[in-house]
């Protein structure tokens, strides 16, 4: 589910003791700011009810009959509080509908000189019932950053594309189809993951045999036009340190995997994948899997290294909640005595968008002096730029039966480090306090990192409505 604009069942309530007209006037600024946005609405006609809003069981019948017509459109509801509400319509057009996406409920400020019987609103004291009765229902629901808020105002525009972003990363990780290429490697046992804890939570782990895709790659035509764009894009992607031998070679190696990974993905409807990156596919295929994996990731559909299946589900959430690439790091080493820094490290896979500068294409270090640097073109090197971050890991314990994470925000600095590979250089607050909690609860050193500051967004999205254990560090 990445979508940047998307459809939202609106439900504008209202109590019959108050003026029809401000249920009416509120209906057109919630049209119109929804509108502003981008997004898409559904919305019980105007002249569906007496007022245009919901209030009787009659009205949140239609109104839940209505939304049935869009239920595979509809990724989330607004409940509009333009006066006092009824909380019974609002909560039984809920009951009756059975969409089960995200909740938004609003409540418009009154004015101090408007409190007359003619133009108060009560909103304030409403939404209280509301939300009182869906609690008492079950139903998650997210709140506007203040407990009231005017439609036409610029805080309750931030509040919508909070709630969307909330809404792509419930919806999309709900219905999530995560590749596995390969297998994990075998000195790896941190890379394991429970399918069927994924399952339950709507995530399905599609697996391929990384023999196959080496072969889908034998079989591509590297001369045909989609090849050859597909080959510029590649060659531009990034500098080549001179002295690299056969070049033309080992660029037609990592166009075929790249195509052969991007028509299993599109084939299967993969939104993600793992891929297992050493050492089998530079034994018998002969290039390495990070220009593959960074040119995918930087196009918003995120690969892991390691068949990491938790750690790119965590990359997906961070690209649906900030519209930027996501990578997965290592938490790799400390930064002198200073500790609440350290360098997130890979080989690298790190899209290129996610580093922020130039990159360096070249070839891998550390298994090239081990199988063969004729055998591991295609790393991506480069030292990412300054700014803020977001981290997120995602795990499931088979233990206790539940799919658990964490989750906090820092900084990338421009602080130099004299590493080769994909170096990202992290400040974040009460780093040690963090990296306890990692060793204590027993996860992996693996984490995404997106570049952005998006946790409030994950956070809703995971706690409210998926469930999930989340630790937040501040």
């Amino acid at each position: 589910m990445r979508k940047d604009k998307l459809t939202f069942g609106l439900i504008v309530g209202t109590r019959g003791v108050f003026s029809a007209e401000l249920a009416r006037s509120g209906r057109k600024e919630l049209l119109r700011q929804i509108k502003d946005r981008g997004h898409r609405t559904v919305i019980l006609p105007q002249d569906a009810t007496p007022s245009g809003a919901v209030e009787t069981v009659a009205d949140a019948r239609k109104c839940a009959d209505f939304f049935g017509e869009y239920r595979n459109e509809i990724d989330g509801i607004i409940v509009a509080l333009p006066n006092f509400g009824d909380e019974l319509g609002i909560i039984n057009t809920l009951q009756f509908a059975k969409l089960g996406v995200p909740v938004l409920v609003q409540a418009s400020d009154d004015e101090l000189d408007k409190l007359d019987t003619l133009h108060r609103r009560d909103s304030f004291c409403g939404k209280l019932s509301v939300c009182n009765n869906l609690y008492q229902y079950g139903i998650p629901f997210t709140d506007t950053g203040t407990h009231t808020v005017a439609l036409e105002s610029p805080a309750f525009a931030r509040d919508i594309e909070f709630f969307a972003g909330v809404c792509r990363v419930v919806g999309g990780l709900r219905n999530a189809r995560i590749g596995a290429i390969g297998t994990r490697p075998a000195a790896f046992q941190t890379m394991r993951a429970s399918e069927k804890l994924l399952q339950a939570a709507g995530i399905t782990v599609v697996p391929v045999d990384l023999s196959e895709i080496i072969a889908a790659a034998g079989k591509v035509d590297a001369k045909s036009s989609r090849a050859r764009r597909t080959l510029e894009k590649m060659k531009a992607y990034g500098t080549v340190p001179a002295g690299i031998a056969d070049l033309d070679v080992k660029f037609e190696r990592n166009l075929r995997l790249f195509l052969a990974v991007q028509d299993w993905m599109g084939a299967n409807a993969i939104d993600a994948t793992g891929v297992q990156c050493w050492t089998s596919l530079q034994q018998n295929y002969g290039c390495a899997a990070c220009l593959t994996m960074s040119m995918m990731s930087d196009s918003l559909r995120p690969c892991a290294c390691e068949v990491d299946v938790a750690g790119v589900t965590a990359m997906y959430a961070l690209v649906l909640a900030s519209g930027n690439a996501a990578a997965i790091v290592d938490w790799n080493n400390n930064y002198g005595d200073d500790r609440n820094k350290c360098v997130a490290q890979h080989c690298s896979n790190y899209p290129r968008s996610f580093i922020g500068n130039e990159v360096e294409v070249s070839t891998l270090d550390v298994l090239g002096r081990a199988l063969g640097a004729e055998n591991c073109f295609g790393a991506i090197k480069g030292k990412t730029g300054p700014g803020p971050m977001t981290y997120l890991r995602f795990s499931t314990d088979d233990r206790r039966g539940r799919i658990r994470g964490y989750l906090g925000q820092g900084e990338f600095t421009d602080d130099p480090f004299n590493m080769s590979g994909g170096i990202a250089v992290c400040e974040v607050p009460n780093l040690q306090n963090l990296l306890k909690h990692i060793c204590k609860q027993g996860f992996e050193h693996h984490c995404a990192m997106v570049r952005s500051h998006c946790a409030e967004v994950v956070r809703e999205a995971v706690t409210t409505y998926l469930g999930w254990d989340l630790y937040v560090h501040e």
